[in-house]
């Protein structure tokens, strides 16, 4: 079986695209705000839904914010003034909805990032940012991605998350340089 990966791209792209076109043009805002008000902020997420939170936690870090990935051992203490930011696409993870309760029980704020608003976890939290893409929970029958399991929402992630590099760079006044100067030199 030959695949016509030029085609499957295409596809993909597209359905990209039309997330995007779902997403409410508040949504990037609303989540710079809350990024931009947290005095320390921490990422979690399982699976590859974690890698696109480490993803943003980077990116974070590059922009100087305080900012560390859940499980890290150097992760501080959240509390008061702090924001802890998750990814549940499928609207929970027993983990998620943990690490939310201790999150909250120590004053700090919750973001939950997912495909289903109606979930356990973004029903918890303070801020629900909604990316409407297929997830693992929702891939079988019907109009089902190009992509495999959940990768639609994963992709869409890690392009929302970007673009929202983007928008807090240009909201804290920063040049591409003195975000360049907070990468690592040890690679």
């Amino acid at each position: 079986m030959v695949l016509d990966v030029h085609a499957m791209a295409k596809q993909a792209l597209s359905e990209i695209g039309v997330v995007f076109d779902e997403v409410k043009t508040d949504t990037p805002r609303k989540m710079c705000d809350e990024i931009m008000r947290a005095k320390r902020i921490a990422c979690y997420g399982v699976g590859r839904e974690g890698l696109m939170m480490k993803a943003l936690c980077m990116r974070l870090m590059h922009l100087g914010f305080d900012a560390h990935v859940v499980g890290d051992m150097t992760t501080p203490h959240l509390g008061t003034n702090d924001l802890l930011i998750v990814s549940a696409g499928p609207g929970e993870f027993s983990t998620v909805l943990a690490l939310m309760g201790v999150a909250r029980r120590d004053g700090a704020r919750t973001m939950v990032v997912t495909a289903q608003p109606a979930g356990k976890a973004p029903s918890q939290a303070d801020v629900v940012i909604h990316l409407p893409a297929q997830t693992m929970a929702n891939d079988l029958g019907g109009a089902a991605s190009v992509l495999p399991m959940g990768s639609l929402y994963e992709a869409v992630q890690l392009i929302f998350f970007d673009l929202v590099t983007i928008m807090l760079r240009d909201l804290t006044g920063q040049k591409p340089e003195q975000i360049r100067a907070r990468h690592t030199n040890l690679e």
